[in-house]
Parts: structure tokens; C-alpha cells; sequence
């Protein structure tokens, strides 16, 4: 089982997981209540700090996972090996031979926006085969719904016109991360990413211009920054050239120059420091026809300042900002099992028990309210509710959404919004209220009394 490079493969994925998701599993097995019918749902119970709504995202990630959820003789052989296992009863490896996901599912569809309590995704299946499920589901969404967030903030911010680039691989938390994040971008509204595997994965064309490294080689050769230029241009005519290297204006001045006197038209440049206001009014002064693009450490805030200053950008390449920072905190709970509705009442770590549905509300297209109730309740003549089957006893119940329709979604869903809940600073709270079922509910069973041996 040593793989040096620590790679997840898809027939891995049955213990691309916490330990405590097999010793509960084990526990559940032996006491003979593994199979009985659980519901977990995935949710956060408080947004990050700043944020007004998260952009719903994974779910392909999800079912890819339960699909090939499988434990293979090998695997079944190295948990026996870790000697954690001896008191495992007969019956939880018998569970774990003959394995495969059973259960329902119940999501979103990724693109929806979504506000706190409000699951994303419920997973009802044996006992045992949701507990296990916890752990990827929540890395998968948590992760995903964190940068498609970020993303749609950044074209909220940007406008409809700007051209994002997301340019994040190098500073992802890790090479899956990195396909991850690219997809999540591209799904919530920027339009083209460097990663050429995720490109090239998602059918679409890898963006990117060049690097300070192309310039400084041919400088350092006792050739010119102009000569790097020029070879860039010759493979690839119509790339953004990165004119900040040494002085950004005397490059913009020479270009247009050589644009003067019949060389090839400059398409595009790329700035990646300095004064980014002055520089791009300076080079659109010089270089009218070409592309401006600017990089370096950008987020919705400073493009925010950059439109607000007057800057000449015309796109903006998006890393380090977009594919990291605060965490979106979900959480995988158990909410119903065998019908019978459970919580968790732990001090500011209370949930809400039974299976839930969201029910949105719209007037003149603007979204203007949710409520959180019970799947038993029907929607009221105004309302949408919003999760779906997607999996029925471990099949597929409707193909998954291309790239292109959640893309839709999510800017539908964003641009339906309050202005004051889109707010990059200070956003307004969204109103989600619960239903009188679930507030009885969660009334009957926290009254329930807990049995003591």
C-alpha cells in the first residue's frame, strides 16, 4: 500500500478517510445498528466572517465519490495490518467486502446560493455507509463552495465585461486542490484558468501570458528586454506580454513604438506590480488598442479600489486570494434515524433536527427570503424548494450539470440577490426563517429525555 507520491486514485477512495469514520462504523456493525436508515445532512452553521451567501459547489466531486465508494481485498487487508481492528465484529468486514453505496442523496444543485443551517446536501442511507461518507464529502464541498464564493464576489465586483483569469495552481493547498479550485472558478464566473489539467479536463483552453523569467533570460544573454518580446509575439502573436520587469513605462513606449513603425500590433500586456492605477493609465495612454490585464495578490476588494481610482484594467488574473483564505466551516450532521428525528445540543454547536428542505421566495425576481423546514411540508404558491434527488439506492437519478449551466445558475442566483446582501464589506443579512414544523420539532426533541444506564 506505500505509494511515495501519496496520490488519491478513485479506487482509493474508501480510505481517503478520518479513522473514527471506520471505528464508528465498526461500533454501529456490532451492536447490530449499522443498517437501520440514517440521515446526515451537510451544512455550515455560520458563513465566513464578511460574506452575505456562499455559492453551493462539489457536488460532481460528491457523487464521484459515492460511486466509486469500494473497499478492496487490499484495503480490507491493510486495515486488518494497522492492528486497530481486532475486536472488529465478523460482520464489519463482511460490510466492507461487499460494499458499495446504497443510498439516496439529496443536494443542491452546485451555483445555488445558499445562507447558514441550510444544507447543501443530505445523504440517507445504512447507518454505516453515511457515517463514512463525513469526511470526503466535506473536504470536496467545503473547499469548492469556499473559492465559488470567492469567485462569483470577484465577477459581482469586476462587472460582466472584465475578463478573469483564475491563476491560483502554484498557491492551491495542493495539486488536487488546484483542479478543484480551477473547476469552482470557472463554475462560478471567471473565465478561463492557467491550469492546463483542469483545462484540458473540463474541455475547455488553457489562458495564461508569460513570466519576468522569459524577460531576465534574454537579458541576461546579453539580449534586450524587446528581443524577449519579439520572440514571444513569434509563437505566440496573440499572448500578453508581462512589461513590468524593469521600468513598465519605457517598455509601453518602446512598444508602441515598434507598433508605429509596422511591427505587429501589441494584443495584450500584463502588470503584475508597482502602481497599478498610474501604470495602466500610463500604458493605455500609449498602447490604446491592447488588452490590459493586471495580477498580483488581487480579491474583490482591490479591484473594488482599483474601479473606484480610475485604473485602465481591462482583466485580472486571480491567485494566491482566490484559492485560499478563511475556511467555509461546514459541518456533516446526523439529523433523522429510522424516522426518528435527532440534535445536537451542545453549547453554540446546536443543530437542527430532521430532514430538511429549503423553500426560497421571489418577488419581480429578486430573492427575498428562505425558509428552512421539513421535507414532510409542501411548498407554499411563492416558493421554490431547492434540493433535489440526485442519487436514488446508489444510482445516478438525473445526469450532472456541464460547467456551463451551473456557471448560469450561480450568476442568476448572485445577480437575484439583494444589493445589500452582496456588499463585499458590512453585507446585510439574508432572512431564513424556519418553519413552525421544524421549530416544533426541534422543540419535541429536545424535550425527549435522554436514556441513562
Amino acid at each position: 500500500m506505500t505509494h511515495s507520491a501519496l496520490l488519491a486514485a478513485p479506487e482509493d477512495y474508501s480510505l481517503l478517510t478520518d479513522l473514527y469514520q471506520l471505528t464508528m462504523a465498526s461500533c454501529y456493525l456490532g451492536e447490530g445498528i449499522g443498517d437501520r436508515r440514517a440521515s446526515f445532512e451537510l451544512f455550515t452553521r455560520r458563513l465566513p466572517q464578511g460574506y452575505g451567501y456562499l455559492v453551493s459547489m462539489g457536488l460532481a466531486q460528491a457523487i464521484d465519490y459515492l460511486t466509486n465508494l469500494r473497499f478492496s481485498d487490499r484495503h480490507v487487508e491493510a486495515l486488518r495490518q494497522t492492528g486497530l481492528f481486532d475486536r472488529a465484529p465478523d460482520s464489519f468486514w463482511q460490510r466492507l467486502r461487499s460494499a458499495g453505496f446504497s443510498g439516496d442523496v439529496w443536494a443542491v444543485p452546485e451555483g445555488t446560493v445558499v445562507f447558514a443551517n441550510e444544507p447543501l446536501l443530505r445523504v440517507e442511507a445504512p447507518l454505516w455507509q453515511a457515517q463514512l461518507a463525513e469526511t470526503y464529502l466535506l473536504n470536496a464541498l467545503n473547499y469548492q463552495t469556499l473559492i465559488a464564493t470567492r469567485a462569483a464576489r470577484v465577477r459581482d465586483v469586476a462587472g460582466p465585461a472584465a475578463t478573469l483569469l483564475e491563476f491560483g495552481t502554484r498557491r492551491a493547498f495542493s495539486p488536487q486542490a488546484a483542479l478543484w479550485a480551477a473547476r469552482a472558478a470557472l463554475a462560478a464566473g471567471l473565465d478561463e484558468t492557467s491550469n492546463v489539467l483542469a483545462a484540458v479536463q473540463l474541455g475547455r483552453r488553457p489562458a495564461g501570458t508569460m513570466a519576468h523569467a522569459l524577460v531576465m533570460a534574454f537579458t541576461a544573454l546579453e539580449g534586450s528586454e524587446d528581443q524577449a518580446f519579439e520572440a514571444f509575439q513569434r509563437y505566440f502573436p496573440g499572448a500578453a506580454l508581462l512589461i513590468d520587469t524593469y521600468d513598465t513605462v519605457a517598455a509601453a513606449d518602446r512598444l508602441a513604438a515598434r507598433v508605429a513603425q509596422g511591427h505587429p500590433p501589441v494584443t495584450a500586456v500584463r502588470l503584475d506590480s508597482g502602481d497599478l492605477v498610474a501604470l495602466s493609465q500610463a500604458v493605455r495612454s500609449r498602447l490604446p488598442q491592447a488588452t490590459i490585464f493586471a495580477s498580483g495578490d488581487l480579491d474583490e476588494f482591490e479591484i473594488a479600489r482599483l474601479q473606484q481610482a480610475g485604473a485602465a484594467i481591462d482583466g485580472y488574473g486571480l491567485g494566491t486570494k482566490l484559492v485560499t483564505g478563511a475556511p467555509v466551516n461546514g459541518v456533516y450532521k446526523l439529523v433523522d434515524l429510522d424516522g426518528c428525528a435527532v440534535m445536537k445540543e451542545s453549547v453554540q454547536k446546536a443543530t437542527l433536527p430532521g430532514r430538511k428542505q429549503i423553500f426560497r421566495r421571489y418577488q419581480q425576481g429578486v430573492a427575498v427570503g428562505d425558509r428552512l423546514g421539513l421535507t414532510t411540508e409542501p411548498a407554499a404558491p411563492d416558493e421554490c424548494a431547492l434540493l433535489t434527488q440526485v442519487m436514488h439506492q446508489g444510482e445516478l437519478t438525473q445526469p450532472l450539470d456541464t460547467l456551463e449551466t451551473i456557471r448560469d445558475r450561480a450568476t442568476t442566483a448572485v445577480a437575484s440577490l439583494p444589493t445589500a446582501v452582496r456588499q463585499i464589506t458590512h453585507p446585510a443579512d439574508y432572512p431564513v426563517d424556519l418553519s413552525g414544523a421544524l421549530v416544533e420539532l426541534a422543540a419535541q426533541t429536545r424535550q425527549r429525555p435522554v436514556p441513562q444506564r
